[in-house]
């Protein structure tokens, strides 16, 4: 009975976000805004392509337009709530809508993450196994890769939101950030998160450093095999068609390693704010760039795109 006490206490949050300046505020809408707005058009671009162009229709681009549709719903998670605060100065939210946001924002990072996976076994298979590629990437074996990827970071996720739900907030009620995050919503619970802590330490540690050997072995036998082979011709081609993955990897994990390196200390509140505009905001625009700008096929695919419009505008 004390702890639905607790829980009627504090009806809502709210989000400090990142500035209270307003000058710094019209100028950080405007900054957001715009790369939001592009993230949206170069993820949907990509995944408009990958689903029109025939000859985009293989195993590698299949995983790609996924990943663009993963950075679109995982943008979309903290930017409109945090572009509206910056407008509107209203930075109060209820608590489900908080733990709903936690809800998504854990969803498609850890589909990401399994996604990831995912790509780096299509990348070992079509350099170390070319000649049975197709056989062994079927539309079936990819479609139920994809699958197990959104099913996966949604299960996770439940399982960790669920556990939110036994914790009451009694305490302050501001969440020194511009979205809902686990950390945060640890620090103002009056409820022991140990629990939670050490379900998200064992569950995610197991099956984070399960994704993890599955994103980087690979590379071990697709790293040799480039080593074998002779031409240097060939070997600039084979590491290409991996290169972007392994600089979305790295990006990827790589802000994920910053944030839980960085301590729940009032000191290191700003910079773990930056981090997370990174991983939340700069990631999901910095991985179409990536794979855009460094694909033939892509390009090649833009360019006819760009002609059918100009024809279909010339035949009215």
């Amino acid at each position: 009975m004390n702890n639905m006490r607790n829980v009627t206490e504090i009806s809502y949050f709210t989000l400090v976000g990142l500035s209270d300046h307003p000058l710094t505020m019209n100028g950080l809408f405007l900054l957001f805004l715009l790369i939001y707005l592009m993230t949206l058009i170069t993820n949907l671009l990509i995944f408009f392509l990958v689903l029109t162009d025939y000859n985009l229709h293989n195993p590698m681009y299949f995983f790609l337009a996924n990943l663009a549709f993963l950075d679109m719903s995982y943008s979309s998670v903290t930017a409109p709530r945090m572009l509206f605060d910056l407008v509107t100065k209203h930075r109060s939210i209820s608590i489900p809508a908080c733990i709903a946001q936690v809800f998504f924002y854990i969803s498609f990072a850890d589909s990401e993450l399994f996604l990831l996976s995912a790509m780096s076994y299509d990348r070992y298979i079509a350099i170390c196994h070319p000649l049975h590629y197709k056989l062994i990437m079927s539309w079936r074996v990819c479609t139920c890769m994809a699958s197990l990827v959104w099913v996966g970071g949604c299960s996770l996720s439940l399982f960790n939101t669920l556990f939110l739900l036994r914790l009451s907030f009694c305490r302050t009620s501001s969440i020194h950030n511009f979205f809902c995050d686990l950390p945060n919503l640890y620090q103002v619970t009056c409820t022991d998160p140990f629990i939670n802590m050490m379900i998200i330490l064992v569950l995610g540690g197991n099956v984070g450093l399960g994704v993890f050997l599955l994103t980087f072995l690979p590379y071990v036998y697709i790293f040799g095999t480039i080593l074998r082979i002779r031409s240097k011709t060939g070997k600039r081609k084979a590491f290409s068609t991996c290169s972007s993955h392994l600089t979305v990897v790295f990006i990827f994990y790589g802000s994920l390693i910053f944030i839980f390196l960085i301590p729940s200390s009032s000191n290191m509140v700003n910079l773990y704010k930056l981090i997370t505009v990174i991983s939340a905001l700069i990631n999901p625009l910095l991985n179409p760039l990536i794979y855009s700008l460094r694909n033939k096929d892509l390009m090649e695919a833009l360019m006819r795109s760009y002609y059918h419009l100009k024809l279909i505008q010339a035949s009215f």
